[in-house]
């Protein structure tokens, strides 16, 4: 399908919801307009996926028939919580509309015994943004030899004081990637919690860490330069941002099939014709091919969703983890 015609269909579609909400194009401006302001709320810094995400679809957004004006507000701390917390109170027209990883409302109410918010009441589904498959990498403190999962656990096994990987955070799902690649081989491998992946990676690169779990787009520019090696990928099928690098099941670990999302919220309590509406400009935006285009260079796959379609995910993703979590014996005080 061109790039003309995905164009035609999704303003079909877009008119097509509209029509279900008894509006037309033009009537949904003319009642009330677009908003003068909207805010896409990130719980991460300037300059992050999360952040880049959110600016290219503010982007796309300013000007339309949803609103005048996009802007970008970053709520960093307490590993993306504060953001969400955010959402409690705030206006339910259309206004405010946070941008989060799925860890937020998956894993966190897992791990924290006292999580600040809930995350089937305070937010509402929007439309899923994109989805990323995790990968694990090894760097120079790894002999050359080391080219998959089995032989890293293998050596892993030999020299038990170098089985150490990092990721981007404690609780995250990189990290329970890593414990639970050791739990399938037998070994403790030994986590060590960084920042965000991007000081992670540098540390792989350096070789003062021996392997590294996290995003495959965070790994992607050092790994075709040589400097890394890929041993698997976290996908169903594998990636094609790496598409040499076998699966986690291709090599034998069957359930360890794990892909995160980004997702667009509302306050808890909007109303549904609110929450059609932002969708509709949202998956508007995704499709455009510069969102596509930028996504890709982070290893973002492009993906929006129905409301519906991202509440059922949200769940689906929640009942997932408890049991892993609850396996592995994680919490956020541990």
């Amino acid at each position: 399908m061109s790039f003309n015609r995905r164009r035609f269909v999704r303003a079909s579609s877009a008119g097509a919801a509209l029509a279900a909400l008894g509006l037309s194009a033009g009537r949904a401006g003319a009642q009330g307009g677009p908003l003068d302001t909207v805010k896409i709320v990130t719980g991460f810094p300037p300059g992050g996926t999360s952040d880049t995400l959110c600016r290219r679809v503010a982007e796309n957004l300013r000007g339309g028939t949803y609103t005048k004006s996009a802007l970008v507000e970053n709520k960093p701390g307490a590993g993306g919580q504060i953001a969400v917390q955010s959402m409690k109170g705030a206006p339910t027209d259309g206004s405010v509309i946070l941008q989060t990883p799925a860890s937020m409302l998956m894993i966190y109410p897992h791990i924290y015994k006292n999580l600040a918010y809930n995350a089937f009441t305070d937010v509402t589904a929007v439309s899923q943004a994109c989805t990323f498959d995790f990968g694990f990498c090894v760097g120079p403190a790894v002999p050359d030899s080391v080219k998959n999962i089995l032989e890293f656990l293998a050596w892993c096994k030999a020299n038990p004081d170098k089985a150490n990987y990092g990721s981007p955070a404690a609780g995250s799902v990189p990290h329970f990637i890593g414990v639970l690649l050791g739990q399938a081989g037998g070994i403790e491998l030994k986590h060590v919690p960084y920042r965000g992946s991007a000081p992670a990676v540098q540390d792989l690169v350096a070789g003062q860490i021996q392997a590294v779990s996290a995003p495959v787009g965070e790994f992607t520019q050092q790994a075709n330069a040589g400097k890394i090696r890929f041993l698997g990928v976290s996908g169903a099928a594998r990636t094609r941002f790496a598409p040499n690098v076998p699966t986690f099941a291709e090599q034998g670990y069957k359930d360890l099939v794990f892909s995160e999302w980004f997702g667009f919220f509302a306050p808890g309590g909007t109303p549904a014709p609110v929450v059609q509406r932002a969708n509709i400009a949202l998956r508007t935006a995704l499709e455009q091919k510069d969102v596509i285009d930028g996504l890709a260079v982070m290893g973002l796959e492009a993906k929006s969703s129905t409301p519906q379609e991202l509440a059922m995910l949200l769940k689906e993703s929640y009942d997932r983890w408890g049991p892993i979590v609850k396996k592995i014996g994680f919490t956020a005080d541990s």
